[in-house]
């Protein structure tokens, strides 16, 4: 994965799509101590780890878009 800390109303790197709108898909969402760790999967694929607490919600982390791998089309 690759660290973006403090990316709100920034884009995507790998699609432009803005952070803080849609589409993208919930995968996960952890209660912590501090607030909520949200896992979410952006339109192009990448995986982004949310944080939200007192101080709003951020990207923290994010990786790049999944590729298709070699052999695994139709399955």
């Amino acid at each position: 994965m690759t660290s973006t800390t403090g990316t709100t109303g920034a884009v995507c790197p790998h699609c432009g799509w803005p952070d803080g709108a849609e589409p993208f898909q919930v995968v996960s969402r952890h209660g912590t101590a501090a607030g909520t760790t949200v896992w979410t999967r952006c339109g192009c694929g990448s995986l982004q780890v949310r944080v939200a607490d007192g101080r709003g919600t951020r990207i923290v982390s994010r990786s790049r878009p999944a590729t298709a791998r070699a052999g695994s089309a139709g399955r």
